[in-house]
Order: structure tokens, then sequence, then C-alpha cells
């Protein structure tokens, strides 16, 4: 039975983190001795093992019976979570390849998206996780017809960078005039919802003549299907089979049953869009919530926005066994710089 919890002494904190970062390492239970030498210098290892004994009693750590060494507890791992420095310094080779992505990347928000949760999961050899932005409050900034020889793709570009195509069959009757026409009307659509678009379009379309009117009745169409599948919310995944090299570290029922919510998507989306915070960065650890206590796993996310408004989250998921400091700093980095290109797209050039 665990004894009473309050704040640790600075030798039970230094054990603690002692253990943690050790078995992050290793993979291996943890001895006193091994702490002794290498992380609390001028403590004998029997005090060490004491200590650890204490943690033990305290819930932090647990005891494996083929070792004489300890593992750290779900309890264990918040306790050095909530006490690390909040604020980080990133690895340099995090750094650079955090600068070199967001220096070469595109201006399309959803395609960065794809690409920055691919970077988090190699940066940190767990899954990536992103929750795209969603079309509800999105306002067009520019509505093009594009002729591709016997279709027409429809292309909007919304305020927040982010790029709607939709491929559609030329109408019978289609001519250039009909799609200058056409063309000038989608451009009045600036600053408009969806919503809204498809209220002018389909006014227009009742007051047009053929074919005009038709090309008009199958935009609205496809500004439908746009505004739907932009609406629907749904969690970009990469680098699941980064989370193959730490089997050893997982019972083989919970890495099934994660590989399995990867898989299905809708038991990830809720997650991600319960433990998405408001304001910074978000670690839900092991037995903190029902989905991560059944996988042994481990959530880090943080929003990324325009101004004070968030428009998603992006995050990963890996072990309870987690570099949780390079985590948190990769994380909050890469949401940090998503926010800032979000915000310079958001904004109208000068």
């Amino acid at each position: 039975m665990a004894g009473e919890r309050g704040a640790l002494g600075p030798r039970k904190a230094a054990v603690l983190r002692a253990v943690i970062e050790e078995y992050v390492s290793t993979g291996e239970p943890v001895g006193s001795e091994t702490v002794a030498e290498r992380h609390v210098p001028g403590v004998s290892s029997a005090t060490i093992r004491n200590e650890m004994a204490a943690l033990e009693e305290l819930g932090y750590l647990s005891h494996p019976h083929t070792s004489a060494g300890r593992t750290p507890t779900h309890l264990g791992y918040r306790q050095y979570v909530d006490s690390v420095p909040q604020r980080s310094a990133l690895r340099e080779p995090q750094r650079r390849a955090i600068a070199r992505f967001f220096e070469q990347t595109a201006r399309d928000l959803e395609e960065v998206l794809v690409g920055a949760t691919r970077l988090l999961s190699s940066l940190t050899q767990y899954a990536g996780l992103a929750v795209p932005p969603s079309s509800a409050e999105d306002h067009i900034v520019r509505a093009e017809l594009i002729e591709l020889g016997s279709s027409l793709l429809l292309l909007v570009v919304g305020h927040h960078g982010r790029v709607y195509k939709e491929l559609i069959e030329r109408p019978e009757g289609f001519d250039a005039h009909a799609a200058d026409s056409v063309n000038r009307r989608l451009q009045s659509l600036s600053d408009t919802t969806f919503v809204t678009a498809r209220e002018r379009l389909g006014a227009a379309a009742r007051a047009a003549p053929p074919p005009e009117r038709t090309l008009l009745e199958t935009l609205d169409g496809a500004f439908l299907i746009l505004e739907q599948r932009g609406a629907s919310e749904h969690v970009l995944v990469e680098g699941v089979g980064n989370l193959a090299v730490e089997v050893a570290t997982w019972r083989q029922d919970t890495f099934r049953r994660l590989f399995e919510a990867l898989e299905r998507e809708s038991e990830i989306l809720r997650l991600v869009l319960e433990v998405a915070p408001a304001q910074d960065l978000a670690v839900l650890i092991g037995e903190e919530h029902p989905a991560t206590g059944m996988w042994d796993a481990a959530v880090i996310a943080a929003p990324y926005r325009v101004g004070d408004t968030p428009l998603g989250t992006i995050g990963v998921v890996g072990p309870t066994r987690m570099d949780y400091l390079a985590t948190m700093s990769a994380v909050r980095a890469v949401a940090r710089r998503l926010s800032e290109l979000a915000t310079a797209l958001d904004t109208p050039a000068p």
C-alpha cells in the first residue's frame, strides 16, 4: 500500500529522476549501485537503497520480482514530468531539424501538418499525431476554377493556409465564356465562409442562363463536398513503425491494442481531442486515462493556433518509458512554429 504522498525532498527527487532517466535509456530495472555511481555521487548505495524503498512505498517505483532493481510507475513518471523545467531547451539536432523543415516547407497548412507530424515522429522515434483545423470557421481567401483536360479543378484557399481541392466533370455545354463568368463570381466569394459561398452560388445559379447555370449548380455541390470533408474531424498518424522498436517494453496485448487503435483512427482521435490543451502542453501518462492505461502508453500534445484561437493539435504517442524532457521540448517547438506559419498565412499581405 502506498504511503502518504507529498513534496519529495531533494535526495528522493534526485533518486527518482536518476531511476527514470536510467530506465528510459536502458529499459532495464535500475539498482542502487548504478544510481550512486552515476547520478548521486557522495551518497552510499545503502542510503540510495533506503530512498528507493521509500519511493516504492510512496508508489513512485515498483520492484520486479525477477530483479533487484526498480522501475518507475505511472505515478513516478507524473512526479518527474511535473518537476522538470517547463521550458527546457531543445537539443541542437532537434533545433536544426525543425528550423530546416520550416524554412523549406510549403504554404499549404494541411500539407505542412502532414510533414510536421512526420518530423515529430522522426525527432522522437514515437508515432506522430495531428488534428487538422476544421473548415467550419474557415474563410475563403481565393476560389478558382481550373481547366484540366476533360475535367475541371475547383481550388479554394482558406485564411488558415488550408488548400481545398475537388475534381469535377466538365458539364455538358461548357465553354470558355461560361468559365470566365463563373470565375468572376468565384472571386466575389473572398472572405466568406463555405456556407455563405454556397448560398451565393445557389442564388446566382437560379438567375443565370444555361450552360452557366449548370456549372454553378455543379460548383455548389463541389463546395458542399469540400465543406463536409473539411468539417469532419480526423487525425493524421505518422511513424507507427517507430513503435515496433519498443515491443520489448510492452506486453504483447497492450502493444496490439495500441496498433489496432492507431489503425481505426476514431479511438485515437477521441483521445487527442480529450487531451488537447487550450493553452500550452498536455502530458497524459498511462493510467491517467482508460485508453493510455490499457496500452501502457503516454501522449504529449500541444495546440497550434492563430493568435489566441486554437486551430488543431499536434503531438506524439509512445510508451510510458518515454524520453519526456526531449519529447515535450520537440512537441512544444513544432507547435510554436506551426502557430507562427498559420498566423502568417492568416494575415493578409499589405
